[in-house]
């Protein structure tokens, strides 16, 4: 009998295969036999770490539905940096590759809108949302991040996450050497002061108000030639997000190219809350190494659940999270 060529065998299974397919139809149904708007996980948030934990699980064959606003906490910064394959990249450019990835898959879902409760059912649970909709799933994961707070300073709001910053890590490197301030008080301030030395010598403290720096630590932060200014600031004076200069209440100004700043900041969604979830005395939603909130089968990722605020960490938070959701369903 004559060899037959890799080519022929290929084209002689896909018949065989189609035929087959034709007599004895893929009855999808075995895989999920849901009801219209039950899935098997529901994930609330679609950013990076939402999509990552989405990916996993719809890989694992798991019914995922998305829901997302289209409101992630960087969407006016203009780069991301200290990610692999993505440094330098637009943050929206990220998420837009991702959730093309991601839309490649017939198991996971997507819904438009805004999650605004949530309860407990019999076999898992409900979603409501701004739209009226109700989806039901057996799991939750909540990849919905959070909200910062601007302080009442004019003009801060526009350059945060432009020129306004939160991570040497994340955007340090673009203005190494830069007249740079930092915007903290107390420990906290001289902490970060310090550890701010590594990109720039060039660093002013501004607490905003009277100091309450120790003497000792003054003394200490003057050693390392940072300067402490204890005004009140105004204003930050900009042009399209990137500073020009701080305005004081006595009608003084410093410039400053960058300015470090933890400010405070809230849940983006308060469900996990009213599920039962348990915050951490810093903010942050308890989590387990697994990722498991204090609510059983409720999960949670990204940045709502870390202070380590970077696209990289979100990424492998969501990995993680999917993985581990679909193998204790799958088990």
């Amino acid at each position: 009998m004559r060899p037959m060529s890799r080519r022929t065998f290929i084209n002689k299974s896909g018949t065989v295969t189609a035929s087959s397919m034709l007599l004895h139809p893929l009855n999808f149904s075995t895989y999920y036999p849901m009801k219209k708007n039950h899935f098997d996980v529901i994930i609330v948030g679609g950013s990076y770490s939402g999509l990552s934990a989405a990916m996993a699980l719809g890989r694992a064959l798991k019914k995922v539905l998305i829901i997302d606003s289209g409101k992630p906490c960087n969407q006016q910064t203009p780069y991301s940096h200290n990610f692999l394959t993505q440094d330098g990249v637009p943050p929206h450019e990220i998420a837009q590759l991702g959730k093309s990835q991601v839309e490649q898959y017939s198991t996971v879902h997507f819904f438009d809108g805004l999650a605004t409760k949530g309860r407990k059912i019999a076999d898992g649970f409900e979603i409501a949302t701004s739209k009226k909709e109700r989806f039901r799933a057996h799991k939750l994961v909540f990849a919905t991040g959070i909200k910062d707070i601007m302080p009442p300073i004019e003009g801060f709001s526009d350059c945060w996450g432009i020129s306004i910053l939160h991570c040497p890590y994340c955007h340090g490197y673009e203005v190494r050497g830069a007249k740079t301030g930092v915007l903290a008080q107390g420990e906290e301030a001289f902490e970060f002061a310090k550890f701010l030395t590594n990109w720039t010598k060039d660093l002013t403290l501004f607490t905003n108000g009277k100091s309450n720096l120790s003497p000792e630590q003054i003394k200490q932060l003057k050693d390392l030639n940072i300067k402490v200014v204890d005004k009140e600031i105004l204003k930050a004076e900009h042009e399209e997000g990137y500073l020009k200069q701080l305005r004081f209440s006595d009608g003084s100004t410093a410039a400053v190219t960058a300015l470090y700043a933890h400010i405070p900041f809230e849940q983006h969604c308060d469900i996990p809350v009213s599920l039962g979830a348990e915050i951490d005395e810093n903010g942050y939603i308890t989590v387990d190494g697994m990722q498991k909130t204090t609510v059983d089968g409720v999960y949670a990722c990204g940045d709502n659940a870390t202070r380590m605020r970077t696209v990289s960490n979100a990424v492998y938070q969501g990995t993680l999270t999917g993985m581990i959701v679909s193998k204790e369903m799958i088990m």
